[in-house]
């Protein structure tokens, strides 16, 4: 099932960098992030109100919640960057260098949580690495 869910994401994830060029074209890129963050912010609580888990909020600890304001500190940085870097870079090039966000995650997650780094693993974010050099270098 998770499959689903991310291969879903990645579709999404490539309308949003097509949708966004288009939609950053002449607008500063921080007030076209805060666009999209409160467009977001509308739907997600609205799937949140539709699924009747309003209550849910008052049951997340501390220690969940510090680390959910954090990543979305993250979110937020990265979302400013990326609407930055698609209003001064081509739609593909820049997508191809967000996404190389994969093996940094592999990596992270290898050294902080404690997940799994094999053999297999480390070549394909060599690969993921040399893609998006191959890509996005000249």
């Amino acid at each position: 099932m998770w499959w689903t869910y991310a291969l879903l994401s990645a579709v999404f994830a490539a309308l949003t960098a097509i949708l966004a060029k288009v939609g950053v074209k002449g607008v500063d890129s921080n007030v076209a992030t805060a666009v999209r963050t409160s467009v977001v912010l509308v739907l997600a609580w609205g799937v949140v109100a539709l699924q009747g888990n309003l209550g849910a909020v008052a049951g997340i600890s501390r220690h969940s919640l510090l680390f959910l304001v954090l990543s979305a500190g993250a979110t937020g940085a990265s979302w400013l960057f990326y609407f930055k870097a698609l209003q001064l870079g081509t739609a593909s090039l820049v997508s191809a260098v967000d996404k190389s966000s994969l093996a940094l995650t592999i990596i992270l997650a290898a050294l902080f949580l404690g997940e799994a780094l094999t053999l297999k693993t480390a070549i394909g974010c060599t690969l993921i690495i040399a893609g998006t050099a191959v890509i996005a270098w000249p």
